[in-house]
């Protein structure tokens, strides 16, 4: 059962997201909820979803969160749902403070769902989606036995960083696809028209869908030589449409690949959201909500959420700091054509000082605020730190490389290069750290063998986890299955049969596509 919001705090509710609207931010109606530390812990193991398919992943988790919080290790503060309304929750035994400044980095967080591009086109009705997973996954439980449903989902979850965030927002020929009629993308699977998910078979008859797939994939196959025409990132979606799997495992996939692009765009804009939401209930505390004997309790948790320490990089530190420096640098004029070619350090330093706003500045009430509203609406993680990082803010934020000295026992300075150290941050960031996969030959050769390339973009492939991922894509695929990756600079080819992996150096005597992609 949940513990009933208190009056006091629901008051507090709307008194914080009135003085949030009058500075700017703008939000799905944001409906709050206290649960206790143990159904807390159980939320989060569903990522903050009240309902979720079983698999024992969920109980594994919610059995560390639930230590964490017990051994004093890990409290979770707060969660939040993009959903509309959004869904936030709130810690019970947390003091009033600490519920008065989440309920104001909740808001933003919501602000931040609702105008960045990158969540525009996320199911804003997700809460009742994985309602309806649990339910169907439950379904094929009765049907076909828990083992064999978790031993499949288990599968699905390794794979379940092989698809491509982008395409979401790639259309092809948009002028020819008008919105009565299905979309087709580059990948050229069968066209699909939407349906909730207990109507898809019916609208969409699996014995039509397939028939479908295979006269595209026969086009493909004559039109380039090989399937598919073009390398495919979606390596979910290509094992829906083509991997030889009955209808509930394709279900089953259908909706795992659902929500990892659910999921996708709060790993890809991970930094510029806490510092939104850092930002945010920083400003409204310290103006309107914050009580003088709040004071000391405030700054002690605020100062602990921001906390950084060399060789660790804090989302919420690096968002929020990125966020004023921007706000102060559009203020003061430092950016353009003539603030770049300033040489000179003491005059960049003092640069439009005389412009800063004396007053105090409300909503969009000043260029820098405006600039961030702006950022805040079509960056993510990637073109924010590209767009916005300086050599003069890495510097005053100490964000060097260090290694450990085993002599002095100390973290140390081994890099101050501002450029590398921009791109190993791009790098890891980029992808969401995890390397890129595509599908280059699902006939390679002319046996059906699905043949996998890696595009090394900064992120390595671990020797160990694409052996055995090779073998999960094998469970699904039923025939040989290869990996094309660069390992120390030497292309290698990684192989699994079904019964046993095997590697080479890709070379001459290597059959195509190994040297084409």
């Amino acid at each position: 059962m949940n513990i009933k919001l208190p009056k006091e705090i629901a008051e507090q509710a709307e008194i914080i997201a009135e003085y949030a609207r009058q500075e700017g931010l703008d939000f799905y109606p944001t409906i709050f909820e206290m649960l206790s530390s143990e159904q807390m812990s159980q939320v989060a193991a569903y990522c903050g979803f009240p309902k979720r398919y079983p698999h024992w992943r969920f109980g594994m988790e919610y059995e560390r969160l639930r230590k964490q919080h017990r051994y004093g290790l890990g409290r979770i503060y707060e969660m939040v749902i993009n959903n509309d309304p959004c869904y936030a929750y709130l810690l019970a035994d947390n003091m009033f403070v600490d519920h008065k400044t989440v309920m104001a980095h909740v808001y933003a967080h919501c602000d931040f769902f609702k105008h960045n591009v990158w969540f525009s086109k996320t199911n804003r009705s997700m809460i009742d989606e994985m309602a309806n997973h649990a339910t169907r996954v439950r379904r094929y439980i009765e049907r076909h036995g828990i083992e064999r449903v978790e031993q499949f989902i288990e599968t699905l979850l390794s794979l379940e960083n092989l698809i491509d965030a982008h395409s979401v927002f790639v259309r092809r020929n948009p002028q020819l696809e008008p919105k009565s009629q299905p979309a087709v993308n580059h990948t050229r699977e069968a066209a699909r028209y939407p349906a909730k998910g207990y109507m898809d078979r019916y609208i969409n008859p699996p014995d039509v869908m397939t028939a479908e797939r295979t006269r595209l994939r026969e086009e493909a196959a004559q039109d380039s030589g090989r399937f598919p025409a073009e390398p495919v990132r979606d390596v979910l979606l290509f094992l829906l449409e083509n991997a030889p799997i009955e209808d509930w495992e394709a279900d089953i996939l259908s909706m795992i690949r659902e929500e990892m692009y659910y999921f996708a765009p709060q790993g890809q804009t991970k930094i510029m959201n806490e510092g939104w939401a850092s930002y945010w209930h920083s400003t409204l505390m310290t103006r309107y909500i914050l009580n003088d004997d709040e004071l000391i309790d405030y700054c002690e948790h605020h100062s602990g959420t921001l906390a950084t320490s060399p060789g660790r990089l804090n989302p919420y530190k690096l968002g929020i700091e990125l966020l004023r420096d921007i706000e102060l640098r559009w203020n003061t004029g430092r950016y353009g054509p003539e603030f770049d070619a300033c040489d000179d350090m003491a005059v960049r330093r003092v640069w439009g000082k005389e412009k800063i706003p004396k007053e105090r500045v409300i909503g969009r009430g000043s260029p820098g605020r405006e600039k961030i509203f702006q950022v805040r609406a079509v960056y993510n993680d990637v073109t924010f730190l590209d767009e916005f990082l300086t050599p003069e803010f890495v510097e005053a934020q100490n964000l060097y490389h260090y290694r450990y000295d085993p002599n002095t026992q100390r973290m140390v300075v081994v890099n101050r290069d501002f450029d590398k150290i921009k791109s190993q941050l791009l790098f890891a960031l980029a992808n969401h750290g995890q390397p890129y996969i595509f599908v280059t030959d699902g006939n390679f050769r002319n046996r059906g063998e699905l043949y996998l390339t890696h595009r090394h973009a900064g992120a390595d492939i671990d020797i160990k986890y694409a052996l055995e991922t090779l073998k999960n894509i094998h469970h699904i695929w039923k025939r040989p299955v290869h990996l094309n990756a660069r390992i120390d600079d030497e292309p290698i080819l990684f192989s699994y049969d079904g019964e046993q992996s095997t590697q080479q150096h890709i070379d001459e005597r290597v059959d195509a596509p190994a040297h084409d992609f």
